[in-house]
């Protein structure tokens, strides 16, 4: 047997073994949350120089581009069938709080990866890079929800049945069922704002696009800090995080875009970005 060969494959499995150790600790874990976070702030104060080019702010200069509906599924199943998948292989599966936590976070994305994409209307684009930095996203905060609750939580901080009778948990969910109802109502608002035919564009102003011009956003993020807070983690924190950081910015963009394009309308109402009353 060549010596060499063995001492290679000897070293390379020892330290592929000592990798997957301490990915599995709790200290790897807390470590790549702080980074993440980290990338959620330059996300944050990147987006307020350049327009991400999706939707209202798509441009040619954002490269190829594929259908809006299958772009949406592509990039939103990701973190459905991960989560699905840690909840499938963890031992406190069928345990209430975490059966509770995979159903309300799963709630949400069945109707964002298999629901919604095929509600939308007309034939807009998204750009490929959009996408594909999307799936990157949602693979990673698949990981840290789905680990984190199912494999690490039960041995570090076991949530048991008493937890449903906790502050934490009760406004968590009421915070999580009030930002889902602010959010479909407010992408249905903006689904019906033409007839067919009509290419017009309108000013949305029914629920609560009457105080912010991202409405739909305030409903998305309202839900991450209700899922933050009902499962009190840092996991959880950093999803709100992260929607904070992609949101808020994009919802600026849109108010200004919609000041120029409506102005005299616009002035009238006196609209915020995403925080009515505030900003």
């Amino acid at each position: 047997m060549d010596i060499s060969k063995f001492f290679y494959t000897f070293a390379a499995n020892y330290l592929r073994l000592r990798l997957m150790e301490h990915i599995y600790t709790l200290e790897f874990f807390n470590n790549f949350l702080f980074v993440m976070a980290l990338v959620g702030l330059v996300v944050f104060i990147t987006l307020f120089f350049v327009d991400a080019g999706y939707g209202k702010m798509r441009t040619e200069k954002w490269g190829p581009a594929i259908n809006n509906k299958v772009g949406w599924f592509l990039m939103e199943a990701p973190v459905f069938v991960v989560m699905l998948y840690l909840w499938a292989i963890s031992e406190v599966r069928w345990q209430a709080p975490y059966w509770a936590f995979f159903l309300i976070f799963q709630f949400h994305y069945f109707q964002r990866s298999f629901v919604f994409p095929f509600l939308l209307k007309g034939s807009s684009k998204m750009p490929v890079i959009i996408m594909a930095l999307s799936v990157i996203w949602n693979l990673i905060n698949g990981y840290v929800q789905g680990y984190w609750l199912f494999h690490l939580a039960p041995m570090y901080r076991p949530y048991g049945v008493e937890w449903f009778m906790t502050w934490q948990f009760g406004l968590g969910l009421a915070l999580f069922i009030i930002g889902w109802i602010i959010n479909m109502h407010s992408d249905y608002v903006i689904r019906h704002l033409r007839a067919p035919g009509d290419t017009n564009h309108y000013l949305p102003k029914e629920g609560m696009y009457h105080y912010v011009t991202s409405a739909n956003y305030l409903g998305e993020i309202t839900e991450w800090l209700g899922f933050a807070v009902l499962t009190w983690s840092w996991a959880g924190a950093l999803f709100f995080w992260f929607s904070c950081c992609n949101l808020v910015p994009r919802a600026n963009s849109i108010w200004h875009r919609y000041a120029e394009e409506f102005s005299e309308e616009f002035d009238k109402a006196h609209l915020k970005r995403i925080i009515p009353f505030i900003y």
